[in-house]
C-alpha cells in the first residue's frame, strides 16, 4: 500500500472519526440527562447506551436498578430506553398482564385462549408491557417447524421478579430483594388487574404528571447547556487560549512553505520589510500586503540565540544602545522569500496562552448560551431562516471541523466541543416533533385542554418533522461539500 494512499485514508478516517467521537459523546451527556431525570422522578430505565441500538454490544447489567449500562459498535450517539415514553394504549394490557403474572411463565396462544382475545392484541399488549419492564420474553421448546419460523415476536413471555408490593428490580431502593420471586415464577397481584396495571404505569412515563414528564423532556436540554457551560470555564480559566501578540516575531513557520524553504525559523524578529522598517505584526502585514505579493520580499531579520529573548525585548535602535546587546545575544541577516501563488509566505503570528479568571470565563459562556440560543430561534424567523442554515453545518461539517479542532490542541477541542453541546441543546428545544421541544409542546397542549392529543395525530406530526430536519440535513450536506470540498 503506498504512502499517498495511506495519506489520503487518515485523511478521511480521521475527520469521521473525531467527528463521530465528539457527536455520540454529547449525544451521549443528552441522553445522560434524560436518564438521571427520569430516575429522579422514578421512571424505569431499561437501557443506556454509547452509540445506537445494536445486539453485538458490551454491557453491564445493573444490580441495583436493572438498567442496561453498555457501549455498541454504531457511535452515532447515544440512547436511554425510559418506560412508557410510546404513547400507544392497549386495551386488554390490564388482562394479559395479569394473566402471565398468575402462570408466571406463558406462551402467547395459551393467553389468547384463555383470555378470549386474538394473538394480535395479546401480542401488542407484550410488546407495550415488555417496554415498560413489566414482563420479559423467554423461549420455548417449539415442536412444529412451521410455528418454529412464525416470525420474529417472542411465543412466550414471564413475570420479573416482584416483592410483596409489586416492586422490581427496575424500581431501585423500593425493591424488596429478600421477599422477591424470581423471574418466570408466578406471582399473584393482590389488587384487581385494573389496579396491578395502574400501579405498573406509575412506574412509567406516561404515568406521571405533566410537570415531571416536562421535567425529564427538558433535562436532556440542560445537561447539554452545563455541559457547554463547564467546558468554556474549563478552556479560559484551567487550559487558556492561544491569542495572538502584536509583536514583529514570527510565529510557528508553515511546513513546506516559501519562508520554512528561505530558512525562517519561529522567534525571527522582523526588523524591516523591503528597507521599511516595522515594529509590530500590523505593521509588518501592511508592508507585506504592499509589496503587491507578486515578487520576492526582503525581510531583515534579527535571530537570537535564545528564543524568549525575541519576545522579551523591545524593538532594536542603534541609537539607544539596544544594538550593540543585539549583537551579542543574535545575529542580523538579510533574507529573501518568494510569495506562494496564494499570495502567502507561510508565516503565522506569535501567540501567548491567557488564562481568565472564573468570573470572567463564565461570563463568555453565558454570552455564548445568549448567542446559540439566539441564532438557533432565528431559524423560526422565515426572514432569517435562509441566514442561518447558510451559516450552520451539518455532521460532515462538524467532523471536518472536530479534525482541525483536535489538531489544533486540546483547549480548541473543547472549545468547539461547548459550542456544538450548546446548539445541540437548543435545537433539541425548538418545538418541532420528535425533538423533546416538540414532545414538550404536546405535553402543554394535553394540559391546558386536558385532551390526549391522539396518537395517530401525534405519529404524523413527528414523520412531518422528521421529513423536515431530512430537508435541512441534506441542504447543509451540499453546503458542507461546497464549503470544504
Amino acid at each position: 500500500m503506498s504512502l499517498d494512499y495511506m495519506d489520503a485514508l487518515f485523511g478521511i478516517l480521521g475527520p469521521i472519526f473525531w467527528g463521530l467521537l465528539l457527536l455520540s459523546v454529547l449525544v451521549f451527556v443528552h441522553e445522560g440527562g434524560h436518564f438521571l431525570a427520569a430516575r429522579a422522578c422514578g421512571v424505569r430505565v431499561l437501557e443506556f447506551f454509547l452509540g445506537m441500538p445494536c445486539r453485538f454490544n458490551i454491557h453491564h447489567v445493573s444490580k441495583r436498578i436493572g438498567t442496561k449500562f453498555g457501549v455498541t459498535p454504531i457511535l452515532l450517539g447515544g440512547y436511554a430506553e425510559i418506560c412508557g415514553m410510546d404513547p400507544t394504549e392497549v386495551p386488554c394490557a390490564p388482562q394479559v398482564l395479569a394473566c402471565i403474572h398468575r402462570h408466571g411463565t406463558v406462551e402467547l396462544e395459551m393467553v389468547a385462549q384463555e383470555l378470549g382475545l386474538s394473538l394480535d392484541d395479546v401480542q401488542d399488549a407484550c410488546s407495550l408491557l415488555y417496554g415498560w419492564g413489566s414482563i420479559i420474553p423467554v423461549e420455548v421448546e417449539v415442536e412444529d417447524v412451521a410455528k418454529s419460523h412464525a416470525g420474529d415476536f417472542p411465543r412466550a413471555f414471564a413475570a420479573v421478579s416482584r416483592d410483596r408490593s409489586g416492586n422490581t428490580v427496575y424500581d431501585g431502593r423500593a425493591f424488596d430483594r429478600e421477599h422477591a420471586t424470581g423471574e418466570g415464577d408466578p406471582w399473584i397481584p393482590p389488587m384487581t388487574d385494573a389496579e396491578f396495571f395502574e400501579l405498573e404505569r406509575s412506574h412509567t412515563y406516561i404515568g406521571k404528571g405533566f410537570w415531571k414528564r416536562a421535567f425529564m423532556l427538558i433535562a436532556g436540554i440542560a445537561v447539554n447547556i452545563l455541559t457547554g457551560f463547564l467546558l468554556v470555564v474549563a478552556v479560559y480559566s484551567a487550559l487558556g487560549v492561544s491569542t495572538p501578540m502584536d509583536l514583529n516575531v514570527l510565529g510557528d513557520i508553515v511546513v513546506d512553505s516559501p519562508a520554512q524553504e528561505a530558512g525562517l525559523q519561529k522567534g525571527d524578529r522582523v526588523l524591516a520589510v523591503n528597507g521599511e522598517q516595522v515594529t509590530s505584526w500590523i505593521e509588518m502585514t501592511d508592508a507585506l500586503n504592499a509589496t503587491g505579493k507578486k515578487d520576492p520580499v526582503e525581510l531583515k531579520l534579527w535571530r537570537p540565540n535564545d528564543q524568549r529573548d525575541a519576545f522579551e525585548h523591545l524593538p532594536f535602535d542603534a541609537n539607544s544602545g539596544t544594538d550593540a546587546w543585539a549583537r551579542e545575544n543574535g545575529s542580523f541577516m538579510n533574507v529573501e522569500v518568494p510569495f506562494d501563488p496564494d499570495g502567502m509566505l507561510g508565516i503565522n503570528a506569535p501567540v501567548q496562552v491567557i488564562r481568565l479568571n472564573p468570573l470572567q470565563s463564565c461570563q463568555i459562556a453565558i454570552d455564548n448560551i445568549v448567542t446559540t440560543a439566539q441564532s438557533v430561534a432565528s431559524l423560526l424567523n422565515p426572514r432569517h431562516t435562509m441566514e442561518v442554515l447558510d451559516n450552520s453545518t451539518s455532521v460532515v461539517g462538524i467532523s471536518v471541523m472536530s479534525a482541525q479542532a483536535a489538531a489544533a490542541g486540546p483547549a480548541t477541542f473543547l472549545n468547539l466541543a461547548a459550542l456544538i453541546s450548546f446548539s445541540l441543546g437548543f435545537m433539541n428545544l425548538l418545538p418541532v416533533p420528535p425533538l423533546d421541544g416538540g414532545k414538550l409542546l404536546i405535553e402543554a397542549i394535553q394540559a391546558v385542554t386536558r385532551r390526549k392529543v391522539p396518537v395517530k395525530v401525534q405519529t404524523v406530526i413527528s414523520m412531518i418533522g422528521i421529513g423536515l430536519f431530512g430537508l435541512l440535513f441534506v441542504y447543509m450536506l451540499g453546503s458542507d461539500i461546497l464549503r470544504f470540498f
